[in-house]
């Protein structure tokens, strides 16, 4: 059996064949193929962000085209993408506008300004969230304060994998896990908080009552197929928040670990049977997000490497452009433990001017300014790695449990230097596989709708026979811990 994983991320997005391989011993193992990989560029307007849906659809018909054409047969689809994000359609059906961008600054400011209305224990407890700027409420209530005609008009709202595969097939459908990803969903009653809505002046009656990860949405649409000349192959509602497409792909062994989904954003958590909704939680700046399998993930949002990402941008548009590996060891040769940061400080939210954000806060700090793309890169990543132990510590005091070990996924296990670094700092192992783990949990419950794999304990048992896993273990030379208390001191003080 074969499926099509449409994984798209804040930068860029790819279509990955998975096929089912049977071996002589009776086993299977899963062999994924990168076919297609295409840009996902924030486009300005104006004032205004946006995402460019477009042509993100047609990027994804391409992948469909290009799957057949290379002789795949694929029996079904399925599209994971970041969370938060949407689009509004009018009575007809049709997309009211380019979606706005999670980073687009209508809603600065607004976190306080919507916790004076309602509190913030009380936004917590009927969301489960981390209260972040680009959650779905705060995008939803600056537009009411905007008085968007479009809100008006408005009679579905979307979000972003549900309006792909709504493009696709023609069918409307709100997958869970993206659902709470709102802070308009309520974690307890596991439905939509109306009343919250009508509070904040936002139409209840735009959201669909969500599907779980691993239904069917339906088959391509004659449109679709005839543009393509394909077989009408079935869409399904995977793990369509990116996230929790990639926790399901975490080989993990038992049901207490944790994991680090390591990219742009940095989600560092642990899965639930129920969200936690307590004070503590709260205090510590955690999520609920809904999972795959009946579950929640209690996970921290972490910056990630959206910071060096956006360095190395500036980097490259001056005419100094290396690539990942040759500044992983510039940044391998600099001075350890010189210079730190607040990767969650949020002058880094925004683009632009990162290499100078990153200086300034060394030096409002009284740090060492550093000043190479070596320096700079390894103070991002030391900072990354520290704020990973205080998350992991966190989530351990939170749910009373023990983690021997990380499990880190992702695009940024790539990256050794930050494997290497975070194993020292938390104490303990690292084990990192497989890289394109949304694409693979995308996959997964593709193959678990199909029958094709039992459930979810069973799909990470053959993730962990698939791939390739490292594993990463503490660096006994230096001791990290007074520099580690130093940073959670001045990080403290400038919370």
């Amino acid at each position: 059996m074969s499926a099509i994983a449409f994984d798209l991320g804040a930068g860029s997005g790819r279509a990955l064949i998975g096929e089912l391989v049977r071996e002589e011993a009776g086993g299977a193992k899963l062999r994924v193929t990168e076919i297609h990989r295409f840009p996902n560029d924030a486009i300005q307007v104006g004032k205004h962000l946006h995402w460019d849906i477009l042509r993100l659809f047609e990027e994804i018909k391409r992948g469909i085209r290009r799957a057949f054409r290379e002789g795949y047969k694929p029996a079904s689809l399925g599209i994971d993408t970041w969370g938060v994000d949407f689009g509004l359609l009018d009575a007809n059906g049709e997309l009211l506008g380019n979606p706005y961008h999670y980073r687009d600054p209508q809603t600065d400011g607004l976190i306080d300004e919507v916790a004076a209305l309602i509190g913030k224990e009380e936004l917590f407890r009927q969301g489960g969230l981390q209260l972040m700027p680009f959650n779905t409420i705060y995008q939803l209530y600056a537009m009411r304060k905007a008085a968007s005609p479009k809100l008006d008009a408005a009679r579905t709202l979307l979000l972003t994998p549900d309006l792909l595969a709504y493009l696709l097939t023609g069918k409307q459908t709100c997958e869970f896990t993206m659902a709470t990803t709102t802070q308009l969903f309520h974690p307890e009653r596991r439905e939509w908080n109306g009343e919250l809505m009508e509070r904040l002046g936002i139409p209840p009656g735009l959201f669909l009552p969500p599907i779980q990860p691993g239904t069917e949405i339906g088959p391509l649409s004659a449109e679709v197929c005839e543009e393509l000349g394909v077989p009408p192959i079935r869409a399904i509602a995977v793990g369509t928040h990116d996230t929790e497409s990639a926790v399901a792909a975490v080989p993990a062994d038992g049901e207490s670990f944790a994991y680090l989904v390591c990219g742009t954003w940095s989600l560092l958590g642990t899965e639930l049977p129920e969200p936690l909704l307590t004070p503590e939680t709260m205090e510590a700046e955690f999520s609920n997000e809904g999972g795959v399998g009946d579950t929640y993930q209690l996970l921290k949002n972490i910056m990630g490497l959206w910071i060096l990402q956006e360095c190395k941008r500036e980097w490259d548009e001056a005419g100094t452009a290396k690539d990942y590996g040759r500044l992983a060891a510039e940044a391998e040769a600099a001075e350890p433990l010189r210079s730190l940061i607040d990767p969650d400080d949020l002058r880094f939210y925004s683009p632009g001017g990162m290499t100078e954000k990153v200086q300034a806060y060394c030096a409002e700090s009284g740090q060492p300014v550093p000043k190479t793309e070596g320096q700079i890169a390894r103070c991002i990543l030391e900072s990354l790695a520290f704020r990973y132990r205080q998350a992991l510590e966190q989530a351990e005091r939170l749910t009373g449990r023990v983690f021997p070990a990380l499990h880190m996924v992702g695009g940024g296990i790539q990256n050794r230097l930050l494997c290497r670094l975070t194993a020292s700092a938390i104490g303990r192992p690292v084990v990192a596989g497989p890289v394109e783990a949304s694409a693979i949990g995308n996959l997964l419950l593709q193959f678990i709708a199909s029958g094709a794999c039992a459930d979810l304990a069973s799909a990470r048992r053959l993730v962990a026979a698939s791939f390739p896993l490292d594993r990463y273990v503490p660096d006994g030379k230096t001791s990290l811990q007074a520099k580690y208390e130093e940073w959670l001191r001045f990080r403290g003080s400038r919370a």
